[in-house]
């Protein structure tokens, strides 16, 4: 299973925090020997995620390696290969050629791509076509742009509709942007929001307490569970109007997506 609403990172020099995610209750756990540790620690990171046991409880363990053309990459495949990783994260993926190398590399586990480049977004729907899910990362994608990030995001809403499109064309699941802005929970709603009227499935967390807001906007309410279930029941009766709408096929259409939605998290 690699559709989920909650993906909470972990610094892969800090494993005891696995202990403390049961806690949290993330869908999965992304144990991060990329952005989360320092250059003179990635060895010793390394050696580390390949001996240990990535206990996170129910959380299914994933490990982002250092993007591909780094001088760690091959050596992180290496050690997620050696471990008991669920599967691996390629971040700033951009050449298609390069992950097909890595989905051959894995079989067998979860790959991951993060979109997270203007070539990055271009490539997409190639890109994921081979991989099983995906996330945006809006800071490097404008960074590389030399754009500047703002709190209503409007400078990155093409390349979030481009990856989300791609996503839905290969027919895989995908995480939204991260929220910086740890300390503020009506953020983080909002912009999940966002992402989830766009298409998105699950959020990339940060902090601990995210993980429940993400949860929280990617599964259906009971209200949208119960409309769901009247729509398709109007179906059944030959009844064109639910709540006094029209309910055509886009709407049975919407109401299977809810209630399938439901199925995978409640």
């Amino acid at each position: 299973m690699s559709t989920f609403r909650s993906l909470l990172f972990v610094p892969a020099d800090k494993l005891d925090l696995l202990a403390k995610v049961p806690r949290w209750a993330p869908d999965a756990v992304a144990v991060d020997l990329e952005d989360a540790v320092a250059v003179p620690g990635k060895d010793a990171a390394r050696a580390g995620v390949a001996a240990a046991s990535l206990d996170a409880g129910e959380a299914v363990v994933l490990v982002r390696v250092n993007a591909p053309g780094t001088p760690w990459f091959d050596a992180d495949l290496d050690a997620v290969l050696a471990s008991p990783a669920a599967g691996v994260i390629v971040p700033k993926a951009e050449d298609p050629a390069v992950l097909a190398a890595v989905r051959e590399r894995t079989r067998g586990r979860i790959l991951m791509a993060g979109i997270e480049s203007a070539l990055g977004v271009v490539n997409a729907r190639e890109l994921f076509a081979h991989a099983d899910t995906g996330f945006f990362g809006a800071e490097d994608y404008i960074a590389d742009l030399g754009g500047r990030r703002t709190a209503g995001s409007l400078e990155v809403l093409y390349a979030r509709s481009q990856v989300v499109l791609a996503s839905r064309l290969a027919g895989i699941p995908l995480l939204d942007q991260v929220v910086t802005a740890i300390d503020d929970a009506e953020a983080f709603r909002a912009d999940a929001s966002d992402g989830r009227d766009l298409g998105y499935t699950g959020k990339i967390c940060i902090h601990p307490s995210q993980v429940a807001l993400a949860h929280e906007v990617f599964t259906p309410s009971k209200d949208e569970v119960d409309r769901a279930r009247r729509v398709l029941a109007a179906e059944s009766a030959g009844v064109a109007v639910v709540d006094g709408e029209m309910v055509d096929a886009v709407h049975l259409k919407l109401a299977r997506q809810v209630l399938a939605r439901a199925g995978e998290t409640q």
